[in-house]
């Protein structure tokens, strides 16, 4: 599975073979058990995803809830990501020594970590890390990475979604 559709964890879980099945529910339930409070569980981009809901911290720089970490089964790995650390160079570091020193191979991208099996993670690495970044440090993070902007005006996204029709359509009628 690539991306999913479901709206729902539960849903989201029924999908998956049942060998994947287990290991996201394990990691799931490491997150959850770690997780500091203020955050939701919900499905955003077709992940399992733990986020700062819009209630909290509506002034996000694309509209979309700030996420912390994501759980998704991919067409050929499963994948955490960890938007909290890979944001901050000294809770990625710390992240990666720990993995390293649980004597596990870190098969990491820019914000994910991939594991094919349960027993491929450092399970301890991976809850200090979720523990490690509190609400209030997410929305930090994300003011200092964006400048404080919040989204755009309802005004201006209809604005820009004109703009983008009309170079469209122009795009359209010269091929025509």
């Amino acid at each position: 599975m690539v991306t999913s559709r479901a709206e729902t964890v539960e849903a989201y879980l029924r999908e998956l073979p049942a060998e994947r099945r287990s290991a996201i529910e394990q990691v799931r339930k490491l997150i959850r058990k770690h997780l500091p409070r203020g955050y939701q569980e919900v499905m955003l981009y077709g992940m399992i995803s733990y986020v700062v809901p819009l209630s909290r911290y509506p002034k996000t720089y694309n509209g979309q809830p700030l996420t912390v970490a994501a759980l998704a089964s991919q067409k050929n790995y499963m994948s955490i990501y960890l938007t909290g650390i890979y944001a901050n160079a000294d809770l990625r570091a710390k992240f990666e020594a720990a993995f390293v020193c649980a004597g596990k191979r870190l098969d990491a991208g820019s914000s994910c970590v991939r594991f094919k099996q349960l027993d491929d993670l450092a399970l301890d690495a991976l809850a200090e890390a979720i523990e490690q970044v509190p609400v209030d440090d997410l929305i930090a993070m994300s003011e200092a990475a964006h400048g404080g902007k919040s989204k755009a005006s309802p005004a201006k996204k209809r604005a820009v979604k004109k703009t983008n029709a009309k170079a469209k359509a122009a795009g359209n009628a010269r091929r025509a």
